[in-house]
Order: structure tokens, then sequence, then C-alpha cells
């Protein structure tokens, strides 16, 4: 456990902010063009996907925030 506060936290924050709203104008601009033609419920799927796949490298970028390295810390038995 860290006991004083750290830069990574903030930074991380307003990292994931700004990626979190480059990633959804880059879909937001780019994807109606590819699929708007497509099924109601084909979109759906994919906008549902795309909506969820920001949370695959979450949890390591979350590990980072609050330890500084990138994988988790070993386990206490």
């Amino acid at each position: 456990m860290r006991e004083e506060p750290t830069w990574r936290i903030p930074v991380g924050l307003i990292g994931l902010l700004l990626a979190l709203l480059v990633y959804g104008i880059l879909i937001a601009r780019y994807l109606p063009e590819l699929i708007g033609g497509w099924h109601a419920l084909v979109q759906t799927v994919i906008y549902l996907v795309l909506g969820l796949i920001w949370l695959l490298p979450l949890r390591r970028f979350l590990i980072w925030m609050e330890t500084g390295s990138w994988s988790p810390p070993p386990k206490d038995d």
C-alpha cells in the first residue's frame, strides 16, 4: 500500500478521459459511414462490442496508476 499521494493517479485519470474522448469521437465520426446501411440489430451488436472493448486494457492501466507497475503485485499467501 502506498502511504503518500502519487502523480500517476491524476495524470492517469486525465489520460483515461482523453483517450476515451478520442476513442468516442473516432467511433462516432467514422463508424456510421461504414455500417449506416446495415441492419439495425447488426449495428447494435457492433456498437455494444465497441462500447465495451475499451475495458480490456483498463485493469492494467488501473494497476499502473496505483502501483507504478503494469503487472499486478504478487499475491500474499
